[in-house]
C-alpha cells in the first residue's frame, strides 16, 4: 500500500508555489500583489475623504474652529495642486495653517 499525501499532512511541508515560478514570474506576482494592496488603500483613502467630506458639506461651521478646519482642508487641497507650487503661495499656505493652528489652541470648543 503507498502512502498517500493525506495520510499525515505534518510529515510533508506545505508547498509553496512561488518556489516552482521563475524569476520573471515571482516578480509579476509580486507587483500584482503590490497593485492590489496599492488599489485597496487608495480606495480606504477615498472613501475617508468621501466621509470627511460629508461632514464637511452638512452645513454651515457653528464656531470658529469648524470654520478653520474646512478653511484648513480647502487649503491643503489646494497645496496639491500645481498653481500652488508658487513659493510665495506655499509660504502663505504655510503661514494661514499655522494662523489656525495657534489661534485654535487658544480658543475652547462651545459645549454642544
Amino acid at each position: 500500500m503507498s502512502k498517500n499525501d493525506n495520510d499525515n499532512p505534518t510529515d510533508d511541508p506545505t508547498v509553496t508555489l512561488d518556489e516552482h515560478r521563475g524569476m520573471r514570474a515571482r516578480q509579476d506576482t509580486d507587483a500584482r500583489r503590490q497593485q492590489s494592496a496599492v488599489r485597496a488603500d487608495q480606495d480606504a483613502i477615498r472613501e475617508r475623504q468621501a466621509s470627511l467630506e460629508n461632514h464637511m458639506f452638512g452645513g454651515p461651521a457653528t464656531s470658529w474652529l469648524q470654520a478653520a478646519e474646512k478653511a484648513s482642508y480647502l487649503l491643503r487641497l489646494f497645496a496639491a495642486t500645481g498653481e500652488a507650487q508658487d513659493p510665495r503661495y506655499k509660504q502663505l499656505i504655510e503661514d494661514s495653517l499655522a494662523d489656525f493652528q495657534r489661534l485654535s489652541a487658544s480658543t475652547k470648543e462651545p459645549a454642544r
